[in-house]
């Protein structure tokens, strides 16, 4: 089979927006993506999602804004049907969506429980489910999980344990869905230099993840740069399409199983 590209393919991205979706859409659209399906969550990040498109636009990329809750199963069927009755297919799907609480167990709340499970399991299985239901044959779906998932550490109980669950619903899809040949799988990055890992860290946690991956010292900061992990995407859909039921962790060396 020769080698896979993005070239006239329409991809959907949650969380496409900012940070590390909008990276994937921008090098999607570089590299000659017909359409781009922006998934944003609420209204405190319209306007980002809205200059994100018009960048996309002048690279050439046709943008359609689709904002929702995921943790909703009719907003994940409202993204994809909205994707396809646009461009009249769907054939990549990329979920970077997710939120982090981080507590001891002793003052987790049942709040905090379902929020956490709601936006990275629950999100996770219908985003799939619903790309599962659309994508043309040959697509690809990737989830961003977290290298926590490898992590021996107190008060990240409910974030990892809740982005646990989508390895095995990537296990489990790549079977269902590999007779069409669309790959699944999840990358799980290291700490990550964007607004989404300061908001729960003290200064001395920040220290702390900044030094704690083998190749730290080569990094200007020490974390995980989007830069990093928006290229595995793009590879994974690609010419990396033999890949699948996979949980890959891009992280300079921060966690190993």
């Amino acid at each position: 089979m020769s080698a896979r590209t993005l070239v006239d393919k329409v991809a959907v991205i949650a969380g496409g927006g900012k940070n590390l979706g909008a990276l994937v859409a921008r090098q999607f659209a570089t590299a000659g993506a017909r359409g781009l399906a922006l998934h944003y969550n609420s209204d405190a990040s319209r306007t980002e999602a809205e200059d994100t498109a018009t960048r996309l636009r002048a690279l050439g990329s046709e943008v359609i804004l689709v904002q929702g809750d995921l943790s909703r199963v009719d907003a994940n069927a409202r993204l994809f049907d909205a994707a396809n009755a646009h461009f009249g297919q769907v054939d990549v799907a990329v979920n970077t969506a997710g939120v982090v609480i981080k507590k001891p167990i002793l003052d987790v709340t049942e709040a905090d429980y379902d929020r956490s499970f709601d936006a990275n399991a629950k999100a996770a299985f219908f985003f799939i489910q619903q790309a599962g239901r659309t994508l043309a044959e040959g697509g690809s779906i990737v989830t961003i999980v977290s290298s926590l998932l490898a992590a021996y550490t107190p008060f990240y109980a409910i974030y990892p344990g809740s982005k646990a669950a989508v390895e095995h619903f990537t296990r489990a899809a790549s079977k269902e869905f590999g007779a069409r040949g669309i790959s699944v799988n999840a990358i799980g990055p290291g700490p990550m230099d964007t607004p989404f890992f300061y908001g729960q860290e003290t200064p001395e946690a920040v220290a702390y993840h900044s030094s704690a991956a083998a190749l730290s010292g080569y990094s200007r900061k020490g974390l995980t740069d989007i830069a990093d992990i928006a290229p595995i995407v793009r590879f994974l859909v690609t010419e990396g399409w033999w890949i699948t039921g996979q949980t890959i962790f891009a992280n300079g060396g921060y966690t190993t199983r």
